[in-house]
């Protein structure tokens, strides 16, 4: 479950869903190489700073309480996992 801003969360995908429609538009129009790679990269960025974000309130909230009430052991694992397909 997200507990942060959520508002703010959902505005991050709204922008990264018009990147998207722009490069989609971008192919469509044979627009420069360069000028799409980057427009990627931006996307990337956007997303990798959301996953953070999320990961970072995981951490905090169930990680922390599951830790508290020593349950930690398997939150601990779960999140080595997904932190393992995060980096790939």
């Amino acid at each position: 479950m997200v507990r942060g801003n959520k508002a703010d969360l959902l505005q991050r995908l709204k922008k990264i869903e018009g990147q998207v429609r722009g490069v989609s538009r971008m192919i469509e129009e044979d627009r420069y190489c360069v000028d799409v790679l980057m427009q990627i990269a931006a996307i990337r960025a956007g997303i990798t700073k959301i996953g953070v974000t999320i990961m970072e309130d995981h951490i905090r909230g169930c990680v922390t309480s599951a830790i508290k009430e020593n349950q930690g052991d398997r939150h601990v694992d779960e999140l080595m996992d997904i932190l393992l397909k995060f980096v790939k």
